[in-house]
């Protein structure tokens, strides 16, 4: 698909879910969080952060790779501009990382942000890597 041409179908419900999922995501943290903070150690407390930092670094990846998404189909960014790292997915150390929220004692609700927003970033980061193999915006 060459530059200024419409994005696919599957990408609208995609940057939908995306927008979406960081909205709750921002809406559990002001809500959830401090009443969670307010019933842990400082240990845990410092553990549970560093998780809900992995959850928004997820989610700014995803968002941000969309948005190049969006620029490049909509003529504004080429795909060679594109192709530069700055604009591809990163943070696969921190983002994959699952051994250390496993062992949290984590609400069920901020498990499922976590869980929907892994899988989310996997499947971007699936779609980054045919991008950069095929030269092609998705």
């Amino acid at each position: 698909m060459s530059e200024g041409q419409t994005a696919p179908v599957f990408f609208s419900g995609t940057y939908e879910e995306a927008f979406d999922l960081l909205v709750e995501t921002r809406d559990y943290i002001e809500r959830e969080w401090p009443l969670l903070a307010a019933k842990q150690g400082y240990a845990a407390r410092l553990a549970a952060n560093g998780e809900a930092m992995r959850l928004t670094t997820r989610l700014i990846q995803v968002m941000a790779w969309l948005m190049v998404q969006k620029a490049i189909h909509a003529g504004e960014l080429t795909r060679e501009e594109a192709d530069d790292d700055a604009y591809r997915m990163s943070g696969g150390t921190v983002c994959l990382d699952w051994k250390s929220a496993r062992a949290l004692p984590l609400p069920v609700e901020f498990r499922s942000l976590m869980d929907r927003s892994y899988d989310l970033y996997c499947r971007i980061r699936r779609l980054d890597r045919r991008a950069a193999a095929a030269g092609a915006a998705i």
